[in-house]
């Protein structure tokens, strides 16, 4: 299996039957189109409606491909970003679907839309999509025993000036530990997995990343969602996957490639 970076949380994965592709916002390098040219099935996945995430541009690669499967967030259709015509299987947190090629879970988010588990050709894949401790900046940090230093209150909310919106981080965290339980009940184990590293979030924007190799088994960690802060900032995340014996891949670049066993 071969793994490209297109943008920001957007992949190409090939495999020997098939060609995955998550996320689709912008392809800089222009990696998308020699990958619809190989003539092999391909599936597109998005996994919420928010514009970094989805791109109606996905729907012009019919004309170039016959072959495509599209896999969407049912979010997508109820903000009206598609129409309900223009994807073959529409999915909510919950949702399982298969073809025989691939088999498809739809877990939750702490944001909008779903993560993903990916079954095929024997490798289980996990996209995160938006799901992630966004505001671990707040939470309640540890400076000796009995001494927490904290803007987090339980039950009060904080101002987000990177989200813009009024947060309560202690329930958010709650949520999002809560939404790695229902993963475990599929899984506790992924060859491959894409997770946010994001370096907006602030102080602790590891946190997330930390908590799921804490709980899952992972053959590959892939960083994502960095545009903003850039390619070295998600590569502090290898000093904890270091830490576990996790195959980390420092992306550099867009339009690179890697092969996976």
């Amino acid at each position: 299996m071969t793994i490209t970076y297109i943008f920001h949380s957007g992949f190409v994965l090939e495999t020997e039957k098939s060609i995955l592709i998550f996320d689709y916002w912008l392809d800089p390098s222009a990696a998308v189109p020699s990958f619809l040219k190989k003539g092999k099935p391909v599936y597109v996945f998005s996994s919420h409606f928010h514009e970094d995430h989805f791109n109606r541009e996905i729907f012009e690669w019919r004309k170039q491909h016959n072959g495509i499967t599209y896999i969407l967030s049912k979010d997508i259709y109820k903000h009206r970003r598609a129409n309900k015509d223009d994807a073959d299987v529409w999915l909510a947190k919950g949702g399982t679907w298969s073809d025989g090629t691939i088999s498809v879970w739809a877990l939750g988010s702490t944001d909008s839309g779903v993560s993903w588990i990916v079954e095929t050709e024997g490798k289980r894949i996990f996209h995160a999509g938006d799901l992630n401790n966004w505001y671990a900046r707040f939470l309640p940090c540890k400076r000796s025993k009995n001494d927490y230093l904290s803007e987090a209150v339980p039950g009060q909310t904080i101002y987000s000036e990177e989200f813009d919106e009024e947060i309560d981080p202690i329930a958010h965290e709650k949520q999002y530990l809560g939404e790695l339980k229902d993963i475990r009940k599929i899984s506790d184990c992924f060859d491959l997995v894409m997770f946010p590293i994001d370096g907006r979030i602030g102080n602790g924007y590891t946190l997330g990343g930390r908590q799921f190799i804490e709980r899952f088994k992972v053959g590959l960690f892939v960083p994502m969602h960095f545009v903003a802060s850039g390619f070295e900032s998600a590569w502090r995340m290898k000093e904890f996957t270091d830490e576990k014996d996790i195959p980390f891949w420092e992306i550099s670049r867009e339009g690179e490639t890697i092969t996976i066993g």
